[in-house]
């Protein structure tokens, strides 16, 4: 699921590419000045920002060197033709895209998937303590919530914790008896089998291949590990 924040002074923008970007892997976040997309930035876990350059009390340009100031998240500029100057200074500061008014419909959709899929792809993303990112799979600890590609995925409360210990701890290999000690909270006397079903379980859930896993690996006499570095 990602959270995009739209920033325009004109609602009909803002309605306009709220139908534009309909996506139920989307959440839509709305501003209208320079201030309120500050504010809604700071309050909310945003992955994507689409700005108006020309808005009243802080503008797009203004908003930018703030936004740089503290994250990185994509920013990709709304603009009108006659705004050349303001297109270049606005990637001077820090935008990543630019998109021209009036709005073809197919490339808004495309630039916003290109950005999201690059800042998740070079490990742009501001990684907040609640929340674990390798490759396609995304968990929010703060919703309990685990992504696949942007599509939801249901675990049971022990996978979940499973995943989450590994995620946290890419490429360190876990052995089943480490793991069984840490999700179930006991000693364990035979934990290999309870814990191969549930590796295997989850597997079946969060790679496309099981038998050729791209993230859940295991390490031969030694345990399982998530690997890191994946490509969406």
């Amino acid at each position: 699921m990602y959270n995009i924040l739209i920033c325009d002074d004109e609602q009909d923008i803002i309605n306009a590419l709220k139908i534009y970007l309909s996506n139920p892997n989307y959440t839509m976040f709305e501003a209208h000045t320079g201030y309120e997309a500050m504010n809604v930035i700071k309050q909310e876990d945003i992955h994507l920002i689409l700005m108006d350059i020309m808005m009243p009390e802080m503008d797009g340009i203004s908003a930018m060197v703030k936004l740089r100031e503290f994250s990185n998240v994509p920013v990709i500029l709304l603009t009108a033709k006659s705004e050349d100057t303001d297109k270049v200074l606005g990637l001077n500061v820090g935008a990543d895209d630019y998109i021209t008014k009036p709005f073809n419909p197919v490339e808004v959709a495309a630039r916003v998937r290109s950005q999201l899929r690059r800042y998740l792809q070079l490990g742009g993303r501001d990684i907040r303590p609640d929340n674990f990112i390798i490759g396609g799979i995304e968990l929010n600890n703060r919703t309990k919530e685990v992504t696949l590609d942007g599509e939801k995925v249901s675990l049971t409360p022990k996978e979940y914790e499973i995943l989450k210990l590994l995620m946290a701890n890419p490429d360190k290999v876990f052995s089943p008896k480490e793991i069984y000690k840490q999700i179930w909270k006991e000693t364990p006397l035979s934990s290999e089998n309870t814990v191969a079903v549930h590796i295997r379980h989850l597997r079946e859930k969060i790679e496309i291949n099981p038998a050729e896993p791209r993230y859940l690996k295991v390490v031969f006499g030694q345990g399982y590990k998530i690997a890191k570095g994946k490509q969406i």
